[in-house]
């Protein structure tokens, strides 16, 4: 990922931090559409799994720009995942799913730059994340 590339997620947190609720609510809306098989996975309050989601995430995202050190936090998140039984097909649906509700929830503030930036950076933590399944 590209420095600048960085800088533009990093300073899109400020503007989702506010509606990290709504992002997440509709991020998960999105993900049981286009994959409906992930819903089983989810049986706590979905509240706060929004919540949960967009801590860890902003917090990953966060520490993108040193991924030496993020990068067993982001792994087992990766081993929790595999352990609830996601499956690898589940996390190129989630990508799209977080971009979908980036794109639905900032409009014309979600630039292509920043669409094509926070698409690099989800997807690389969705890959460290699936680096794990090898070793299991």
């Amino acid at each position: 990922m590209k420095a600048e590339q960085l800088k533009l997620v990093l300073d899109s947190l400020a503007v989702i931090q506010p509606i990290a609720d709504q992002i997440a609510k509709s991020f998960y809306e999105h993900l049981f559409e286009i994959a409906p098989q992930t819903k089983k996975l989810f049986t706590a309050d979905m509240n706060q799994q929004g919540t949960m989601l967009m801590t860890s995430l902003s917090l990953a995202v966060s520490g993108l720009s040193d991924m030496e050190n993020t990068l067993p936090s982001v792994k087992a998140l990766g081993e929790r995942h595999y352990s609830y039984g996601v499956k690898p097909e589940y996390y190129q649906a989630a990508v799209e799913s977080f971009i979908w509700s980036l794109e639905h929830h900032l409009r014309d503030r979600f630039t292509s730059e920043l669409k094509e930036a926070w698409t690099i950076a989800f997807q690389s933590l969705a890959d460290a994340m699936l680096s794990v399944y090898g070793s299991q």
